[in-house]
């Protein structure tokens, strides 16, 4: 008959008690936390690196004008941008900011 896990075994000669291992960190369910999301700018041929450039000042925490050319930049160059990362709820109220000034924008 085999021993269940709370019971004991014989190990070398020692009674050992087997159980299973108490957890050692605990897993939200909460879905309201502030989920890791990151705001994605798409090229749409539509504006100038000046109106991209003042909405990512007006719109994006923490931006600057030498860090939105540069990201204006890789838009045109590369297609699309990450150009912001942070808590779900403030990325897609930023995505709705800049979408509202017609950029086309996803949230990851």
């Amino acid at each position: 008959m085999k021993p269940s896990l709370l019971e004991f075994v014989p190990m070398a000669g020692i009674n050992t008690p087997l159980a299973p291992p108490a957890p050692t960190e605990t897993t939200s369910l909460d879905t309201s936390a502030d989920l890791n999301a990151r705001v994605i700018v798409f090229n749409c041929e539509c504006h100038t690196y000046e109106q991209v450039i003042a909405l990512f000042c007006q719109y994006i925490p923490g931006m600057n004008s030498t860090r939105a050319f540069e990201l204006a930049w890789k838009i045109d160059h590369d297609g699309e941008a990450i150009v912001f990362a942070g808590g779900l709820e403030q990325a897609e109220e930023t995505a709705s900011k800049l979408a509202g000034g017609g950029l086309r924008v996803a949230v990851q």
